[in-house]
């Protein structure tokens, strides 16, 4: 009778099918656990996205150099210094008025949403509304006003109207006083006794010859002017039209 064999040790679980796959699992998981790493974003400043400033109902007046310049009047006004760059922010809108040395109002300005960087630089958007000293109405939706440069300038449609005239187009450049400017791709309308000084004095025959005769070039072709006697092209309701 054989005995049984005492030096061997009998594990007190039950076999089980494809054991050493059980241990490559474990150890896969342990792998997995200890090469897990946090992904941490990056600080964000609160005052990246807070206004240092923010107040509503605005009218106030602001000076240069000790000197009474400007009337702004705003339903908010938000100051954002930690910006880059540094920026005011009008985004329900602002009507600016603009003094001269007498204290004359010489430039008034409306705009649906305006912003200010580095308190130079204006950035007009929306329904922008201009009248200058002279009375000229100038509408656009985009303008841009250095303050340091005393320049204005729009790539958008640009419509401008004095007592009498006319003019529209792109590519729009200006002085700080809305005074000396001019206007590409333009098509404007005036008064006759502009263009050619005198009421009784017909238009040309052929029109299409005498436009594509006389058509002007360059930064002057925009002008707010009256053209030459005789390159005039089409009489329209009183007005000259090229």
């Amino acid at each position: 009778m054989d005995m049984p064999d005492t030096n061997k040790t009998r594990s007190p679980f039950p076999p089980t099918k494809g054991g050493p796959g059980w241990v490559f699992i474990l150890l896969l998981l342990i792998f997995a656990c200890s090469e897990e790493q946090e992904h941490a974003t990056a600080n964000i400043d609160v005052n990246d996205s807070t206004a240092f400033m923010r107040s509503r109902g605005i009218s106030t007046l602001i000076s240069d150099s000790g000197v009474l310049r400007y009337k702004l009047v705003a339903e908010e006004w938000d100051i954002y210094t930690h910006t880059n760059p540094p920026t005011w922010k009008f985004m329900k809108g602002l009507l600016m008025e603009r003094f001269d040395e007498q204290f004359h109002i010489d430039l008034h300005v409306e705009a649906d949403t305006a912003y200010l960087h580095e308190q130079r630089l204006w950035e007009l958007r929306g329904r922008v509304v201009i009248h200058n000293v002279e009375g000229t109405l100038f509408r656009t939706e985009e303008l841009y006003w250095d303050m340091n440069e005393h320049k204005m300038w729009s790539t958008q449609y640009m419509r401008i109207k004095t007592t009498d005239q006319e003019l529209e187009g792109t590519d729009f450049r200006s002085n700080e006083q809305m005074t000396d400017y001019y206007v590409s791709n333009s098509k404007g309308a005036f008064p006759k006794s502009d263009v050619d000084g005198s009421k009784k004095e017909e238009a040309p025959t052929d029109t299409a010859a005498a436009v594509a005769a006389t058509t002007p070039t360059g930064e002057k072709a925009g002008r707010i002017m009256p053209t030459a006697p005789g390159k005039s092209a089409k009489k329209d309701d009183g007005h000259w039209r090229y």
